[in-house]
């Protein structure tokens, strides 16, 4: 028994195993989780901040927990986040004596077409903003192929991939942080110069009058890999239609250009932005009111935006189905918790945990917003110090967030985030679950996604551990990432684990334990 193990042992921490038991039953046998899952994949789909369809998946997702009797069902709007956009359909073609499809996808927030333009293949490398000088007058009528061919990197290792005894050992092996002053400093001037260039890129090519821009898939074996390009803000340029091709037609046509080949391609994409202005983004959140506690909150929760590639399955329908069936299946088997359980399904998490930080920020707790506008610009986590925390209401009152965000597969633990009064209380809640897999409570840091939001405030947030299966190498951000990546047993297993480990946290005659803030 390793030492949180044997703390555990020693404190004692409860467990309700006859709720362990119904909501185990329930998860199990009467799971319902696929069809919420099938729901949001394959009849709503991809769902892009601010489009049609993140509008249409807080309304479904509204509903149905208002039909499964859950309380408060609403959407929450936080500001300004941009405009909606979306596309139909994107074509590339290689005229001339062999004509050839190309595959490719349009990049979020750039424009359409409006129907097919033709146009001389030109190459362009740009790393900085010198570098626009030399293309100056020579880009009207062509469209550019941003950078070079890349070379095909084998794979050494199986595409998907879970974890074995091994590979969860190294989970509890914790490596101290080396970011230094410098460090980040560098990374403050990274970002700052990316977005300066991103933006003078998108607005010299409007004005040169190219047709079209492609760049090459971040990943090979004919993955479409694609975010978000233009803007989505109103009133900064938005470049020209850009998509992203698959590695394996975008090196032959660099390959024939550096041949002095003459390429001549047809691009027509049927792309739109869907508001003038900017638009505020909307959270949909609903709860189960607590008894005797009812003012203190345990929360639950997973990004219901996505990239508009694939169908947003593994990021992220799948963190979004597990953690409304934990809510159905807490009202299926009639907890009556003490603290209220609430659930929060964001948006504009793939652009920067936009919408948990909004709540966490109108709700819980902020830093003062920085006066200097380069400072404002920057991601949260890039400012300085602008002052001490700013406190909400609700901040003592606030217990823990739990959250889903890597994929559908097994949860096979959680993440501590270096809250070690936590660990025993996790390894308590754990043990019913080890007979499905679940086992590690890790001492780390697990970072990127909305859990962030909540840790980086002070307050209790975690991320659980998952098998990868092939989200790292074949879905995530990707055309790929659709339902049958998704795993239905492992679904039910998360689902189950999740229900059991807010119920007991709201069960608790205490809140779940703070580690301290490292205060600006």
């Amino acid at each position: 028994m390793g030492l949180a193990g044997s703390v555990a042992a020693q404190t004692k921490e409860p467990v309700d195993l006859d709720m362990v038991s119904k909501i185990r039953q329930e998860a199990f046998h009467r799971s319902q989780v696929m069809d919420t899952f099938s729901h949001l994949t394959e009849t709503i789909g991809p769902r892009l901040s601010n489009s049609p369809a993140m509008t249409r998946a807080n309304a479904w997702t509204r509903g149905k927990f208002n039909e499964w009797g859950l309380a408060n069902a609403h959407d929450e709007a936080f500001d300004d986040f941009g405009r909606g956009w979306e596309f139909t359909s994107a074509s590339v073609e290689m005229l001339g004596e062999r004509v050839q499809p190309l595959h490719a996808l349009p990049k979020a927030w750039t424009p359409g077409t409006a129907g097919p333009v033709e146009g001389e293949l030109v190459q362009v490398t740009i790393k900085k903003l010198a570098d626009l000088d030399k293309y100056r007058g020579k880009l009207r009528g062509r469209i550019l192929l941003l950078g070079e061919a890349r070379e095909y990197q084998r794979g050494v290792e199986a595409d998907s991939h879970r974890h074995d005894a091994t590979s969860l050992e190294g989970l509890q092996e914790f490596t101290l942080p080396r970011t230094s002053n410098k460090d980040r400093a560098k990374r403050i001037a990274e970002y700052t110069e990316r977005q300066e260039l991103a933006k003078a890129v998108n607005a010299f090519f409007a004005e040169e009058g190219a047709l079209a821009a492609i760049s090459i898939s971040g990943w090979d074996n004919g993955i479409i890999r694609v975010a978000g390009g233009g803007s989505r803000k109103a009133g900064e340029p938005v470049g020209v239609p850009e998509l992203a091709m698959i590695a394996e037609h975008f090196n032959p046509l660099a390959r024939a250009l550096e041949n002095k080949q003459p390429v001549k391609l047809r691009v027509n994409v049927a792309a739109r932005f869907t508001d003038e202005t900017d638009q505020p983004g909307y959270n949909t959140l609903a709860e189960i009111r607590g008894g005797s506690k009812a003012d203190e909150v345990v929360m639950l929760g997973a990004h219901m935006d996505s990239w508009h590639s694939g169908t947003g399955a593994a990021d992220n329908a799948a963190g979004v189905a597990v953690m409304m069936e934990a809510m159905r299946i807490l009202k299926a088997v009639g907890a009556k918790p003490k603290r209220t359980i609430r659930v929060a399904l964001w948006s504009g998490e793939e652009q920067g945990l936009v919408g948990s930080q909004a709540y966490v920020a109108k709700h819980l707790a902020a830093y003062p917003e920085p006066a200097d506008a380069a400072q404002k610009a920057l991601p949260a986590s890039l400012r300085d110090p602008t002052g001490p925390l700013q406190r909400k209401r609700d901040y003592d009152r606030f217990s823990a967030y739990f959250n889903m965000d890597n994929g559908s597969g097994r949860f096979r633990g959680i993440y501590a985030q270096e809250n070690m009064a936590v660990m025993p209380i996790f390894e308590a809640w754990l043990a019913p679950f080890h007979d499905v897999g679940a086992t590690t409570v890790a001492t780390r840091n697990t970072g990127s996604t909305d859990h962030i939001s909540f840790d980086r405030v002070g307050l209790p947030g975690f991320q659980f551990i998952q098998d990868r299966l092939d989200y790292f190498s074949n879905v995530h951000h990707s055309h790929l990432d659709t339902w049958d990546h998704a795993e239905p047993e492992d679904l039910k297993q998360a689902a189950a684990i999740v229900a059991s480990f807010v119920y007991h946290a709201a069960m608790r005659d205490e809140k779940l334990p703070r580690k301290p803030l490292l205060e600006n």
